[in-house]
């Protein structure tokens, strides 16, 4: 016997079980006790279909476990897909508006990375083109956390982005003794 060819009497016992509506697996479990071969439902499915017999109407098997009423059924049908659902929401496709960054009100100092001192808040400008040098605010930050306290509350305050940038935040400096 070639390997991936199956003996008349075996394809024969195959569509004789097929035609009394047993599974692949059952199928395959009769063929082989009966002719001591180790066929695997996979290898029933592939001779079926070579011998051209129709796949049987998905069967249902008997539940081990009894359905609570109302339950849905495990084997129940598939919701219909919908014509273009791969497809994003045109909403999606449409551009969106423009935000503004950086909608705290104060003014900051703009230094260099090398001005920066150790209390100075990390708040990057700049940057945003190619060749563009970016600059920090350079206020006294908060402790605890690597910035002033109106850039802080835009970067990690509650709510909304929207909802931090109300209103322009007034930044006092105050000399370090």
């Amino acid at each position: 016997m070639e390997p991936g060819s199956w003996p008349s009497e075996h394809s024969d016992a195959l569509r004789d079980y097929f035609l009394k509506g047993m599974s692949y697996a059952e199928i395959g479990r009769e063929i082989n006790a009966r002719f001591g071969t180790v066929y695997t439902r996979s290898a029933v499915v592939g001779r079926a279909k070579r011998l051209g017999l129709a796949a049987p109407a998905r069967m249902k098997s008997p539940s081990i476990v009894p359905r609570l009423p109302g339950a849905i059924s495990p084997l129940a049908p598939r919701a219909p897909v919908l014509p273009n659902s791969s497809q994003p929401p045109e909403s999606v496709l449409k551009p969106a508006r423009p935000v503004k960054l950086r909608c705290v009100g104060i003014k900051p100092r703009l230094i260099s990375l090398i001005e920066l001192e150790p209390g100075d808040c990390r708040y990057p400008y700049g940057g945003d083109k190619d060749g563009e040098e970016i600059a920090f605010c350079g206020h006294p930050r908060q402790p605890g956390t690597s910035y002033c306290t109106p850039h802080f509350h835009l970067t990690r305050g509650p709510g909304s982005a929207s909802t931090r940038c109300a209103g322009p935040l007034v930044l006092r400096l105050v000399s370090a003794a």
